[in-house]
Protein backbone atom coordinates (compact mmCIF):
# COMPACT_ATOMS: atom_id res chain seq x y z
CA UNK A 1 0.00 0.00 0.00
CA UNK A 2 1.26 3.46 -0.90
CA UNK A 3 2.34 5.77 1.95
CA UNK A 4 2.20 9.57 1.49
CA UNK A 5 5.37 11.54 2.06
CA UNK A 6 7.70 8.53 1.97
CA UNK A 7 10.14 10.22 -0.44
CA UNK A 8 10.93 13.63 -1.90
CA UNK A 9 9.00 14.43 -5.08
CA UNK A 10 12.10 15.70 -6.87
CA UNK A 11 13.73 12.30 -6.33
CA UNK A 12 10.72 10.59 -7.92
CA UNK A 13 9.77 12.91 -10.76
CA UNK A 14 13.02 13.99 -12.38
CA UNK A 15 12.17 16.63 -14.99
CA UNK A 16 9.70 19.40 -14.17
CA UNK A 17 8.39 22.08 -16.54
CA UNK A 18 7.35 25.62 -15.59
CA UNK A 19 4.25 27.24 -17.12
CA UNK A 20 6.25 29.05 -19.84
CA UNK A 21 8.10 25.80 -20.69
CA UNK A 22 4.80 23.91 -20.84
CA UNK A 23 3.20 26.60 -22.98
CA UNK A 24 6.07 26.36 -25.46
CA UNK A 25 5.88 22.55 -25.63
CA UNK A 26 2.10 22.56 -25.99
CA UNK A 27 1.99 25.44 -28.45
CA UNK A 28 -0.31 27.49 -26.24
CA UNK A 29 -0.14 30.44 -23.85
CA UNK A 30 0.48 30.29 -20.09
CA UNK A 31 -3.26 30.95 -19.72
CA UNK A 32 -3.90 27.87 -21.86
CA UNK A 33 -1.73 25.86 -19.48
CA UNK A 34 -3.63 27.27 -16.48
CA UNK A 35 -6.88 26.12 -18.12
CA UNK A 36 -5.44 22.59 -18.48
CA UNK A 37 -4.52 22.66 -14.79
CA UNK A 38 -8.00 23.89 -13.79
CA UNK A 39 -9.61 21.15 -15.90
CA UNK A 40 -7.32 18.59 -14.22
CA UNK A 41 -5.77 17.50 -17.52
CA UNK A 42 -2.45 18.31 -15.83
CA UNK A 43 -1.38 18.52 -12.19
CA UNK A 44 1.35 20.77 -10.89
CA UNK A 45 2.89 22.14 -7.73
CA UNK A 46 4.72 25.28 -6.65
CA UNK A 47 8.44 24.39 -6.44
CA UNK A 48 11.74 26.11 -5.78
CA UNK A 49 12.61 29.51 -4.38
CA UNK A 50 10.76 31.58 -5.30
CA UNK A 51 7.86 29.16 -5.70
CA UNK A 52 7.09 28.56 -9.37
CA UNK A 53 4.22 26.35 -10.53
CA UNK A 54 5.71 23.31 -12.25
CA UNK A 55 4.37 20.12 -13.86
CA UNK A 56 6.18 16.78 -14.31
CA UNK A 57 7.42 16.52 -17.92
CA UNK A 58 6.24 12.88 -17.97
CA UNK A 59 2.65 14.15 -17.92
CA UNK A 60 3.06 15.17 -21.56
CA UNK A 61 2.62 12.93 -24.57
CA UNK A 62 4.37 14.88 -27.29
CA UNK A 63 2.59 18.22 -27.60
CA UNK A 64 -0.44 17.27 -25.47
CA UNK A 65 -1.25 16.06 -21.96
CA UNK A 66 -1.00 12.29 -21.49
CA UNK A 67 -4.56 11.16 -22.40
CA UNK A 68 -4.93 8.70 -19.50
CA UNK A 69 -3.88 11.27 -16.90
CA UNK A 70 -7.13 13.22 -16.44
CA UNK A 71 -9.30 10.27 -15.41
CA UNK A 72 -6.62 8.89 -13.11
CA UNK A 73 -6.17 12.29 -11.46
CA UNK A 74 -9.95 12.44 -10.98
CA UNK A 75 -10.04 9.01 -9.29
CA UNK A 76 -7.18 9.89 -6.95
CA UNK A 77 -8.62 13.33 -6.19
CA UNK A 78 -12.02 11.79 -5.44
CA UNK A 79 -10.20 9.52 -2.97
CA UNK A 80 -8.99 12.62 -1.10
CA UNK A 81 -5.47 12.86 -2.51
CA UNK A 82 -3.86 16.31 -2.67
CA UNK A 83 -2.01 17.32 -5.84
CA UNK A 84 1.32 16.48 -4.17
CA UNK A 85 -0.01 13.06 -3.16
CA UNK A 86 -1.34 12.44 -6.68
CA UNK A 87 2.05 13.19 -8.21
CA UNK A 88 3.81 11.07 -5.59
CA UNK A 89 1.45 8.12 -6.18
CA UNK A 90 1.86 8.31 -9.96
CA UNK A 91 5.68 8.25 -9.68
CA UNK A 92 6.18 5.80 -6.80
CA UNK A 93 7.88 2.60 -7.96
CA UNK A 94 5.61 -0.44 -8.26
CA UNK A 95 7.23 -3.39 -10.06
CA UNK A 96 3.92 -5.28 -10.05
CA UNK A 97 2.39 -2.88 -12.57
CA UNK A 98 2.12 -4.18 -16.14
CA UNK A 99 3.87 -2.52 -19.05
CA UNK A 100 7.47 -2.99 -18.06
CA UNK A 101 7.66 0.39 -16.34
CA UNK A 102 8.44 1.19 -12.78
CA UNK A 103 5.52 3.44 -11.89
CA UNK A 104 1.93 4.29 -12.81
CA UNK A 105 2.87 6.95 -15.39
CA UNK A 106 4.95 4.32 -17.25
CA UNK A 107 2.06 1.85 -17.13
CA UNK A 108 -0.38 4.47 -18.50
CA UNK A 109 2.05 5.27 -21.32
CA UNK A 110 2.13 1.56 -22.15
CA UNK A 111 -1.67 1.40 -22.45
CA UNK A 112 -2.57 0.06 -19.00
CA UNK A 113 -4.72 2.96 -17.77
CA UNK A 114 -7.52 0.61 -16.63
CA UNK A 115 -5.13 -1.30 -14.35
CA UNK A 116 -3.68 1.95 -12.99
CA UNK A 117 -7.16 3.32 -12.26
CA UNK A 118 -8.23 0.04 -10.64
CA UNK A 119 -5.28 0.34 -8.27
CA UNK A 120 -6.05 4.02 -7.68
CA UNK A 121 -9.59 3.05 -6.63
CA UNK A 122 -8.14 0.53 -4.17
CA UNK A 123 -6.43 3.40 -2.35
CA UNK A 124 -9.73 4.38 -0.71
Amino acid sequence: MWQAGAVELDDLVGEWLTLPDLAARLGTSPNGVRRLLQERELVGLPRGTPKVLSVPAAFLDGAAPLPALKGTVTVLGDNGFSDAEIIEWLFTADPTLPGGGTHAVDAMRSGFKTEVRRRAMEEM
